[in-house]
């Protein structure tokens, strides 16, 4: 089928467009937020497609996959005032926690009967409100990095995105006590200027800012641990990919992670000494680093590999479209 969405999510993008279907990216002279286009740091197969707002009303869109509010008056108008989930089956995709009133926080698409919201992780469907809408829920899928574990460098691992802006949300705070056990590398976009804002010296901290995603996994994939100290995320996707190339992991015992980190796959905890304790001894016995990095490349594989989750999809799809029928 023709399914229209926007480029949001990276990872989650990435994953969702390797599915069977023909995929219809809005894309704008500005590259803004409503028309990012493809991907230049992520590898998309040429089943998506680019099309400007101007081209839409001329497709023969199938279905639309929503993951702002605003994309539903977008969609309306750039397809030719076809109303949404009325002519035209719609699927909300609910990437994030709520925020606010937890758990008293009502989704924005609450009490509709004209879509369907599909939440990544059976927590947000837990936490949001959605009043009367139709939901479920479809786990993440991660297409399988080419890179794999090495661990000879004795420093851990961290991607965020934004971590001077988001802060105590992505346990920003947290990082000076995890580099003193060992120095930490920070991928992510905007980590420029962290370690100078955290106060720590070069020799403690290293950032790389946005690098492609083939690379940055090849990179994490030659520290020691991976380091995961998000207070209120969904489920960091960089976390699963972690798992995926095979490094320990040392987390934060929040949100969904307490499902998606198995025991034998690292250390889970909402203690920090607990934490620090694990980081010290990983980064000191690195045979153990290797067996718990095994440990979380089987658990990644079994519960997020992309054939489940593209399998997932295609059922949702299938269903909603001949549903509309």
């Amino acid at each position: 089928m023709n399914i229209l969405l926007w480029h949001v999510h990276g990872s989650w993008t990435t994953a969702f467009v390797h599915g069977k279907h023909r995929y219809l990216v809005p894309v704008t002279p500005d590259r803004g937020p409503y028309g990012l286009g493809r991907a230049r740091t992520y590898t998309w197969p040429d089943t998506v497609e680019e099309v400007t707002p101007e081209a839409l009303a001329d497709e023969d869109v199938d279905l639309v996959v929503l993951q702002r509010p605003e994309e539903i008056e977008l969609a309306h108008t750039w397809l030719g005032r076809r109303r949404i989930g009325v002519d035209l089956p719609a699927i909300f995709v609910e990437h994030n926690t709520p925020k606010g009133d937890v758990p008293n926080t009502r989704h924005p698409m609450a009490d509709r009967d004209d879509l369907l919201v599909a939440h990544v992780t059976h927590f947000n469907s837990l936490c949001w409100d959605t009043g009367t809408t139709r939901t479920t829920v479809v786990e993440h899928g991660v297409v399988e990095p080419v890179a794999r574990y090495t661990g000879e460098l004795d420093r851990l691992a961290v991607v965020v995105n934004e971590p001077i802006r988001r802060w105590r949300v992505t346990g920003t705070d947290l990082l000076p006590r995890f580099a003193e056990i060992a120095p930490l590398d920070v991928f992510g976009m905007g980590v420029t200027g962290l370690a100078e804002h955290l106060g720590l010296p070069p020799e403690r901290m290293a950032t790389y800012d946005d690098l492609p995603q083939a690379r940055m996994q090849t990179e994490i994939g030659r520290r020691r641990a991976y380091l995961h100290l998000c207070r209120w995320t969904s489920l960091g996707l960089s976390l699963i990919e972690a798992m995926t190339i095979g490094l320990p992991v040392v987390v934060l015992a929040a949100t969904e992670a307490v499902e998606a980190v198995p025991p034998r796959a690292g250390v889970l905890s909402t203690r920090v000494d607990i934490l620090l304790d694990a980081a010290r001894r990983l980064v000191e016995e690195p045979a153990l680093a290797h067996r718990v990095g095994a440990g979380a490349r089987e658990a990644a594989l079994t519960r997020y590999g992309l054939d489940r989750f593209l399998a997932d999809w295609d059922r949702l799809l299938e269903e909603e479209l001949c549903a509309s029928r």
